[in-house]
C-alpha cells in the first residue's frame, strides 16, 4: 500500500514586501531564518518546525521580469507543499492523474552556517494551475535537508512546533477533497459542510465557505469572489501560554480569538489566518 503523503511546508506570498513581512511575523513570535535568495530570483524566510516549515516567499523590489506565480498571485497563504524523495516519479504520478503542470525544476539558495556557506538544493514539481484554485500545490525534493532542518532554527517564542492541519474553503468542497485524496493516495472522511483528507501526521480540512466562516468568524479571510481559498494554517504547540504572551505584547496588534483550546490570529497585511492549538 502506498504511504500517506507528508506535508513539507506551507507558503505565504508577500510579493514585494518581504521587509515588512519579516517584521510582522517576527512580532507574531516566530523565529525566522536569514533571508534566502533563490537561484530562480525569489527571496524567502523560513519558520522551521520538527519536520515541516512555514515559508514567506517574495520578490526583490524592482525585479525585472518577476516570477508571475508570485507577482500575480494574491497576498497571503498560497502554497501547499508535500514531500517527495523522487520528484521524477511524482511527476509521472501527476501525469497519470492528468494533474501535471510543468516538468520538474531544480534550484538552489545559499545558506550561511557557523563554518561557512553552503548551497541548499531543491527540486520541485507542481500540480497544474486550476486543479486547486486556492493556490499553488506542489512537491519538494530536498537534496540537502541538513541545511534546512537545523536545531537552532526550530524554537519559536509563540510555541509553534508543527503544522497538523491545513484549512481550505471551497465552493466545491466535495470535489476538491476528492481531488486531494487522489493526489495524496488518501481518502476523504466526513460529511456535510466539512471533509478531511488524511496526511501522515495531519490532515487537510476542506469546507464550505459557510463552515469556514463559522469556524473563524470575523477573522475568516474573505472569499472575494474566488471559488476556493487557502483559509488557515494550524500550528500545534506545547501549550497556549506562549502565544497568549506574544499576543499581549505585540507591537502591531492583530485580530484575535482566544478560547480554552485555541488561539487564532489573522495577520491582516498578508491576509493570513493562523490557528494555534495544543
Amino acid at each position: 500500500m502506498t504511504e500517506l503523503a507528508r506535508l513539507d511546508h506551507t507558503v505565504i506570498n508577500v510579493r514585494f514586501e518581504m521587509d515588512r513581512a519579516e517584521g510582522l511575523f517576527g512580532d507574531l513570535g516566530f523565529s525566522l531564518t536569514e533571508r534566502g535568495y533563490h537561484s530562480l530570483g525569489s527571496v524567502n524566510h523560513l519558520m522551521m518546525f520538527g519536520s515541516d516549515y512555514l515559508e514567506l516567499i517574495g520578490l526583490p523590489p524592482g525585479m525585472a521580469n518577476p516570477r508571475a506565480d508570485i507577482a500575480e498571485a494574491p497576498l497571503g497563504i498560497n502554497g501547499l507543499v508535500f514531500k517527495t524523495v523522487d520528484v521524477d516519479a511524482t511527476f509521472a504520478h501527476l501525469q497519470a492523474l492528468d494533474m501535471a503542470g510543468d516538468p520538474p525544476k531544480a534550484f538552489t539558495r545559499p545558506v550561511k552556517l557557523p563554518d561557512g556557506e553552503a548551497d541548499a538544493a531543491f527540486r520541485t514539481v507542481a500540480v497544474r494551475a486550476g486543479i486547486f484554485p486556492g493556490g499553488r500545490v506542489y512537491y519538494c525534493e530536498h537534496g540537502t535537508p541538513e541545511l534546512v532542518w537545523r536545531p537552532e532554527w526550530q524554537s519559536h517564542g509563540n510555541g509553534a512546533r508543527a503544522m497538523p492541519e491545513f484549512v481550505i474553503a471551497s465552493t466545491a468542497h466535495e470535489q476538491e477533497a476528492e481531488n486531494l485524496a487522489r493526489l495524496l493516495h488518501s481518502e476523504v472522511d466526513g460529511a456535510g459542510d466539512c471533509r478531511s483528507v488524511a496526511l501522515a501526521g495531519g490532515q487537510i480540512s476542506v469546507m464550505t465557505p459557510a463552515a469556514y466562516g463559522e469556524r473563524y468568524g470575523a477573522l475568516a479571510s474573505p472569499m472575494a469572489g474566488r471559488p476556493s481559498i487557502f483559509g488557515a494554517v494550524v500550528f500545534r504547540t506545547g501549550g497556549l501560554d506562549k502565544i497568549r504572551h506574544v499576543v499581549a505584547h505585540m507591537a502591531n496588534p492583530a485580530p484575535v480569538i482566544d478560547e480554552a483550546n485555541r488561539v487564532v490570529l489573522r495577520e491582516p497585511t498578508f491576509d493570513s489566518v493562523l490557528e494555534f492549538i495544543v
